[in-house]
């Protein structure tokens, strides 16, 4: 068995070998720079590259664009200019609720509660 294996990285190896010296023994083309062209073909290249209309499709096309939903918006902002004083009387009742519970020290009504 294991020489089956060796025999198979040999012929890999051999394959791979041949055929790198197939490709280095080719010969090199030689560098062919593209024809010049005339004054009048760079512009009938670069006319045809930047505006070529091949057809009349993008006259005819038409972009539709979607219009500011400002019904939406102003709904919205009344919807929040009417929750505004309902949010800010409930963060004022929450925060002091925080602040008499966070209180530490002498407090007047709250020892005489709890030694009561």
């Amino acid at each position: 068995m294991r020489s089956l294996s060796q025999l198979s990285q040999l012929m890999v190896l051999s394959v791979l070998l041949s055929g790198g010296a197939a490709l280095a023994g080719r010969p090199v083309n030689e560098f062919q720079p593209p024809p010049e062209m005339s004054k009048e073909e760079r512009e009938a290249n670069k006319a045809r590259e930047l505006g070529g209309n091949i057809n009349s499709y993008n006259r005819d096309v038409q972009i539709h664009e979607t219009p500011v939903p400002w019904a939406a918006l102003g709904l919205a902002g009344l919807v929040l200019l009417g929750a505004a004083p309902f949010a800010w009387r409930a963060y004022r009742s929450t925060s002091k609720e925080i602040a008499d519970a966070n209180t530490f020290g002498s407090s007047g009504t709250q020892q005489a509660e709890d030694e009561s």
